[in-house]
């Protein structure tokens, strides 16, 4: 069966280490068909480097530290599969969804292109050792503090919503484990339970 994984958690949980690692088991468990692997981060602070008009209005609310309306993270990941996704590819998204609405535009795009169950990973830190990571893996955009207790308090108020939507559709499998363990240890939390499916 075709596997569609969504990565959530707040900043430095370590959410792209376990996509790796999880797409590696993917891959090894079925070395015929490829994964998609839809980081919506990274193409974000990449389009804001553009010199266009959405992109000089996208960089203004970046450099704010601002949330980045809806219609851009559906866009963001929407062309990645519009563009890039075939029928016989698994599928991993990284950084979405970050809104209650994004969750429901992500659950009509899935729906669209048939994916059957898709399970969703939150892996659950508290705001403290969210804190310590982001700083300590010095990223541009992580330098400050302040930026992250802006991304925390987002996380609070936009992507709750959206990780209790997913919880409570059926349609979705969802999986929280503790984040403040050590990476292996939060690994083989993710795989016990994926692999209860």
């Amino acid at each position: 069966m075709l596997q569609t994984v969504i990565f959530i958690g707040r900043s430095g949980c370590g959410k792209g280490t376990q996509a790796s690692l999880l797409m590696d088991e993917i891959k090894r468990r079925d070395t015929e068909r490829q994964i998609l692997y839809v980081e919506t981060g990274e193409h974000y602070r990449n389009f804001v480097r553009r010199n266009n008009f959405s992109a000089r209005l996208a960089n203004e609310v970046y450099e704010k530290d601002e949330l980045a309306p809806d219609f851009l993270g559906c866009w963001l990941w929407g062309a990645m599969l519009i563009d890039e996704l075939n029928e016989d590819m698994h599928l991993v998204f990284d950084g979405a969804a970050r809104t209650l609405l994004e969750a429901e535009v992500l659950t009509s795009a899935l729906k669209f292109y048939k994916r059957e169950r898709p399970t969703v990973v939150y892996i659950d830190v508290s705001n403290k050792w969210s804190d310590d990571r982001p700083l300590a893996r010095g990223r541009a955009d992580d330098r400050s503090l302040s930026k992250i207790n802006k991304r925390l308090k987002w996380f609070d108020e936009q992507v709750v919503p959206a990780i209790e939507y997913f919880r409570k559709t059926p349609y979705f499998r969802l999986i929280q484990v503790n984040g403040e363990q050590t990476v292996e240890k939060v690994h083989s939390d993710i795989m016990r339970e994926y692999d209860k499916a």
